[in-house]
Parts: structure tokens; sequence; C-alpha cells
């Protein structure tokens, strides 16, 4: 199997193990009004295609001519594409560190579930939403090793669609969990990445 292919690997396993873990979480008490997510969905939905759809180019007298939407913008050897496929199996396990910490107030949507509470321990001490952090650097590894402007584009979508959702979720939270003690914390923590403060 060649890094090319492997990269799909961790994105597979991700999301199987992520939908059979989606009815481990307590009952959702509220939610944002109805139409507030579906820009950033729409977001996401389009940067996932773009960064992860493989496409079968035919060549004339019917040779395939690889995957990719476009020529490569760079091309990098197979020990730097097999580091990557490791990133972005890293990004997944922040992922599930985060998933794991948060326990049942974990939700796949911006709810607020019954104890819902602010969480600042653990992979939540670094970032304010690591499981956003973990999929953005899936992402970023991912769109590296296909290094197509098709790819760069789908990454720049998902980073903008978590972006979003992560603004919408922390003004649901303020106003549900309290303004001072959200404050307070997005005070001291980045929202995506360690170190930045948006």
């Amino acid at each position: 199997m060649r890094p090319d292919e492997a990269i799909y690997i961790p994105w597979v396993v991700w999301l199987a193990s992520w939908l059979a873990a989606a009815s481990w979480a307590d009952r959702t008490v509220k939610r944002p009004a109805g139409g507030s997510q579906i820009l950033y969905r729409t977001v996401e939905l389009f940067g996932f295609l773009f960064l992860l759809a493989y496409v079968v180019r035919r060549a004339p007298l019917g040779k395939y001519q690889g995957p990719g939407w476009t020529d490569p913008l760079w091309i990098l050897n197979d020990d730097a594409k097999w580091a990557l496929v490791g990133v972005a199996a890293l990004g997944f396990l922040f992922c599930w560190w985060a998933r794991v910490h948060l326990g049942r107030l974990w939700s796949g949507a911006i709810t607020r579930k019954e104890g819902h509470r602010v969480i600042d321990t653990g992979p939540y001490r670094i970032v304010r939403h690591p499981i956003y952090t973990g999929v953005i650097l899936a992402s970023l590894a991912t769109m590296a090793m296909r290094g197509t402007a098709v790819a760069v584009g789908g990454a720049a979508l998902i980073v903008i669609g978590y972006w979003l959702k992560g603004r919408l979720e922390e003004r649901f939270l303020r106003t549900e969990l309290g303004t001072d003690a959200y404050d307070a914390y997005a005070g001291k923590t980045a929202m995506l990445m360690p170190f930045v403060r948006l």
C-alpha cells in the first residue's frame, strides 16, 4: 500500500469509531436556533469533499493518469508522505483524547447537555476546541500529501468551517453557561491553535 492510499485509513477509522460512539452522550437540553448551523455545516461538507475526493482521470489510450482534479502543486517523497499519514493519525488521536475527556457532554452539533459546564482541563487546557484542532491537523496533513489546488481549497474550507462553528458555539455557550465563566476560560486558552488567541 502506498501512503497516498494509506492517508484514507485514519479518516475511515476515525469516522467509523466516531459514529459508533455517537450515542455515548447525555441528553440535549438546548441547541441554537434551527438555521444557525447551516453555514458552517455547508462549508465543512464542501471542504471534506474537496480534500478527500479521490478522482481518477482517463489519459489518452485509456490509461489512468492518477488521483486528483489538477496536477500536483508539489510532490513529496514517500518518507515525507508516510510521516504525514502519522500526523493525520496523531490529529485523530488528539480528537479522541478530547472526546474521552469531554465524556457524555460531547455532541456532534452545537448543544447544551444536561449538567453542561466549562471544561478547562486535559486537551481543553491547550485549546478551547481540541476536537476541531485534531480534525484540522489531519486535514492539513492530508492536503500537504495530496498537494493539489483542490486539496488546498478543501483544507482551507475545513479550517473556515471549524472556525465558524467554534465562534457560533462560543456565543451559544457564553449565553448558556455564563459570560463570566466562559470569558475567564477563553481569556487564558487559545481557540484552535495553541498560543494563538482568536
